[in-house]
């Protein structure tokens, strides 16, 4: 005997059924949706590790998400935060660090707060570590204190300075080296050399890896790194250092963000990181191949924002498109009296708004994946050339790192950017409903948008990059070889001119359009050097120009990644179609309309084809992807734990699901609030002439006037 599902609703007459829509979508699919994740994680072996870590966090009570998490104070956040940390670190003792470092882009999904709170120790201080200091100094903090296990020592990243973020080179705190005592004298000089914004300073950390001005004999060497203990083994302060809360944040309430202030710390010569930078006991100093290597935790962090971009924008595009093929509102303009109403999805406005954000996510998600293997085979590079003092491969290693240095800060500024668009534009997309807590989309904007100013403003980023690739430009047109991200510059006479690249017929293949960015590149960067001169090297007054070429270099590195991908998986014939459908609309909406201004200006694409492309083909494209939205999105393979917003689950059943979470997280058998004493002296108060004690009435006025 089957038993009739008994749901909220409040009467027996026909109920919306959402559920029903997004069912008979997904079981139209047209490729094998295991084939088309195992393309978004970039192998089978690393999608199936995925779910794996997916399948254990959601069944383990104090790891899992909940929608209870949207109604926690920032005390109960931080203390649940602390807890998960605590539990994850049974999982660090038992797994390799690449496993830990895919189940954390897991995590920074459905947990911001616990991501970033773990990831400032075992991201920031130890990729610190690793990056700076020399193979003793890295077994000895890292393995024998066992802080990599999350044990002993809990570390912060102490780099930026309340009156310094952006200008790294810039810090003010010194470490000023004690000949006589062996040891460095870590000091704040004045309030605007406060350590601030520091996650983890002000409850969790031990210790510190500090950014601070290395003075040996008077000279200043700039900016080095050093591990200072910040807390003893009672966890009380250590001499001379002084710790605060900064209180509360737009987000992530659960990382304990601090300042720190030095008053003359002193610290061991040997708790320098000496991995490029030395200092002998004589006090004489070695000094490194490149400044830029000793930020090369940065590289760290900008490689999981990437990531992280891909998947964010993979849960909020997911909760807007089931909703958007669950919801139905009004009828379509040529629709019947008798139809129902139309699906927010066939509505070509809401595909325009929607369906090209799931294109930029699935080019985020390669786009990704080759910047952590670049990451990590120039790291392994640079650590080889170390260990073996070879000269040669170092040189190699810097090269590479120059390379990956500004393909990681196009790709770290312009994806979080993207990604910020991503979640409002989503929320917005979702009404009324999106506005709710339990959409998901309000905590993810507020916790997402520190990615735009971490490592400091994106703009500023931007610019850093825009000027080495105009530094590259005129290096090329000197003869210097071009190579990594910018190979394609080695091109620079054939692409230059005002010969347009791009033609109407030339929209629905993606290759043509990465050859007019590399157009758009090499012009602009023409156009902004021709500038320059006339400025006499003003770059600050090229400063959007500069910006632009940032944007423009990550979307090639974006596209190149996506169509790599795409060919390397020709032998899966029914997922080519739908992913070139997707190429092709990235590639229309994203790069072309979103830069129409610069095809235009350069003369990189013909007016034809950029009008074509606004009024027609990109309407065509998301009419094409509409039918398989619903599997596109199931193929991120994200649990509901994951998604986290009632009217994003899997089984589509937005309003029994929505009406659940909001009745059990507030429960409605107390119908008086703990104000309620206020509400009812304001509605029962005695009228005015009473509370007047009636002496303005007439009788009073007779008497007074007598």
């Amino acid at each position: 005997m089957s038993i009739a599902k008994v749901t909220s609703s409040v009467t027996y007459s026909g109920a919306p059924d959402p559920r029903l829509s997004i069912v008979k979508e997904r079981n139209l699919a047209q490729f094998d949706l295991d084939q088309m994740n195992y393309f978004l994680e970039g192998s089978k072996k690393r999608a199936l590790e995925t779910r794996k870590f997916i399948g254990q966090m959601e069944r383990d009570p104090i790891l899992a998400a909940s929608p209870k998490d949207y109604d926690a104070t920032k005390a109960e956040h931080r203390e649940i935060t602390i807890q998960k940390i605590d539990r994850l670190s049974r999982y660090i003792e038992v797994e390799t660090f690449d496993e830990l470092e895919r189940r954390l882009s897991i995590v920074s999904v459905f947990d911001p707060s616990f991501h970033t709170r773990l990831g400032v120790h075992l991201g920031l201080f130890l990729g610190c570590i690793r990056g700076n200091g020399s193979p003793s100094q890295m077994q000895y903090w890292l393995l024998r204190k066992e802080s990599a296990y999350v044990k002993n020592l809990y570390g912060c990243f102490g780099m930026t300075e309340l009156a310094h973020g952006s200008n790294v080179a810039g810090l003010e705190t010194t470490a000023t080296f004690d000949e006589e005592n062996d040891e460095f004298i870590i000091n704040t000089p004045h309030l605007g050399a406060t350590k601030w914004w520091i996650g983890g300073a002000a409850h969790s950390a031990t210790h510190c890896t500090v950014y601070a001005r290395l003075i040996v004999k008077g000279k200043d060497y700039g900016v080095k790194t050093f591990v200072v203990p910040l807390r003893d083994a009672d966890h009380n302060l250590m001499p001379g250092v002084s710790i605060g809360d900064i209180g509360s944040k737009m987000g992530r309430d659960g990382i304990d963000n601090g300042w720190i202030q030095f008053s003359q710390v002193r610290i061991p010569r040997f708790f320098m990181l000496q991995k490029y930078c030395k200092v002998s006991a004589d006090g004489d100093v070695t000094e490194p191949p490149l400044n830029q290597l000793s930020y090369s935790a940065l590289l760290l962090g900008r490689v999981v924002m990437v990531k992280d971009a891909f998947r964010w924008s993979a849960r909020v595009v997911t909760i807007a498109l089931r909703y958007a093929v669950g919801r139905r509102q009004f009828r379509a303009a040529l629709a019947k009296e008798s139809d129902p109403e139309t699906q927010l999805l066939d509505y070509p406005l809401h595909q325009r708004r929607l369906i090209p954000l799931l294109a930029l996510t699935y080019a985020f998600s390669n786009g990704a994946n080759v910047l952590a293997e670049t990451s990590s085979s120039t790291m392994d590079t640079l650590d080889l050339a170390v260990a073996a003092d070879d000269k040669a491969l170092l040189e190699e290693g810097v090269e590479k790192m120059k390379s990956l240095f500004v393909a990681s800060g196009s790709l770290k500024s312009t994806c979080t950017w993207l990604t910020l668009n991503t979640i409002d534009q989503c929320r917005q997309a979702c009404g009324g409903h999106g506005y709710s807590s339990y959409a998901g989309f309000g905590k993810a904007f507020n916790d997402f948008a520190v990615q735009c100013t971490w490592e400091g403003d994106n703009n500023i980023l931007g610019m850093s990059v825009g000027k080495q690739l105009l530094k590259k430009f005129a290096a090329v047109k000197k003869g210097e070889e071009a190579t990594g991200i910018l190979s394609f510059m080695a091109d620079y006479k054939r692409l230059l001119g005002t010969k347009p690249v791009l033609e109407k017929g030339d929209l629905k293949h993606p290759r043509k359009i990465l050859a007019a960015v590399e157009t758009a590149l090499v012009r602009a960067c023409a156009r902004a050097d021709e500038v320059l001169e006339l400025k006499k090297g003003d770059t600050d007054f090229i400063g959007a120009d500069l910006v632009t070429l940032s944007k423009l270099l990550a979307h090639f590195f974006l596209l190149k990644a996506f169509l790599d991908k795409i060919e390397a998986t020709k032998d899966q014939k029914d997922l080519v179609p739908v992913l070139d459908l997707l190429a092709q609309l990235y590639g229309a909406s994203i790069i072309l309309e979103g830069f129409s201004g610069v095809f235009l200006t350069y003369s990189v694409a013909t007016t034809e084809a950029m009008a074509h492309n606004s009024t027609e083909h990109i309407a065509e494209l998301c009419a094409e992807l509409r039918p398989h939205v619903i599997p596109l999105t199931d193929s991120f393979m994200m649990s509901d734990m994951m998604i986290n917003a009632p009217i994003g689950y899997y089984d589509g059943d937005i309003y029994e699901n929505y009406f659940r979470t909001v009745t059990t997280n507030n429960p409605s058998r107390q119908t008086k609030a703990p104000y309620s004493a206020a509400l009812e002296a304001m509605l029962n108060r005695k009228s005015l002439e009473e509370r007047q004690r009636f002496e303005r009435e007439d009788e009073a006025a007779e008497v007074l006037s007598e």
